[in-house]
């Protein structure tokens, strides 16, 4: 299969070895992985800001470099940004009265997939010969749980993983605070929502922290760190491209 990988901002930007790991992964699994460069981002920042006439640019930005019959499917670690595409761009391209944009989007956004909702819904796997032998608990992102709905998907691909130990994470469905410009918005808000979400980190007892988007590993990074519990946060990609010996 040919995979355009999206990569999003924040993996660009802050992030690359979430990237590198989702191509590793798909690569292991025989498929061609495709990176187009022009793309940017999506324009989820804008939209959720109240910018959506700004964020019209951008989403025929990324018709343009997606939006070609080459690709069998488009993948991003990114359960926001790949809600932003499914959920939001139909809505902004017939508001913006745009029918060939609507054309293009509707043709796009049903092969736009969040990684594990891909291996697990597409590919019907469940095992990607992954190794990863530390105490690992998941936090479910709110974009992913209730706009994609995810459900068990990466929760299937962790429990496939050889030498890891799932921990279960309290109050796992609670936002932990992020929610891109709400954590500027609202920043006390945003950090008594952070501070149950690490507590209920710490009481699982695991090493590790993951989730499928940066955005929530990155805010709840800053408080583990901050606090110098030892808790690390690994994306989901890198879990499932971890192999034995390396």
């Amino acid at each position: 299969m040919r995979v355009g990988l999206f990569i999003t901002c924040l993996g660009d930007t802050l992030f690359p070895a979430t990237g590198r790991a989702t191509v590793a992964v798909l690569e292991r699994l025989g498929h061609t992985v495709v990176f187009p460069a022009e793309q940017t981002c999506c324009g989820q920042m804008h939209a959720n800001s109240g910018y959506e006439e700004e964020a019209l640019p951008l989403v025929r930005g990324f018709a343009r470099c997606f939006g070609g019959d080459d690709l069998d499917a488009i993948v991003a670690p990114s359960g926001s940004c790949v809600a932003m595409v499914r959920d939001h761009y139909p809505r902004l391209a017939a508001e913006a009265g745009d029918a060939a944009l609507a054309e293009a989007v509707a043709a796009l956004s049903p092969r736009v997939f969040e990684l594990c909702e891909f291996l697990v819904g597409e590919l019907g796997l469940e095992d990607v010969g992954a190794f990863f032998p530390h105490r690992v608990v998941y936090h479910p992102s709110c974009h992913g749980l209730r706009m994609l709905r995810l459900d068990e998907a990466p929760l299937r691909l962790l429990g496939g993983v050889g030498g890891i130990e799932l921990r279960e994470l309290g109050e796992a469905e609670t936002c932990c605070g992020f929610g891109g410009t709400f954590a500027v918005k609202n920043a006390d808000v945003s950090a008594a929502m952070l501070a149950d979400k690490v507590r209920a980190v710490l009481d699982s007892g695991a090493e590790v922290c993951t989730a499928t988007d940066s955005s929530c590993l990155m805010h709840i990074d800053g408080a583990l760190r901050r606090q110098r519990t030892g808790v690390r946060t690994v994306h989901v990609a890198e879990i499932l491209a971890a192999v034995e010996g390396r």
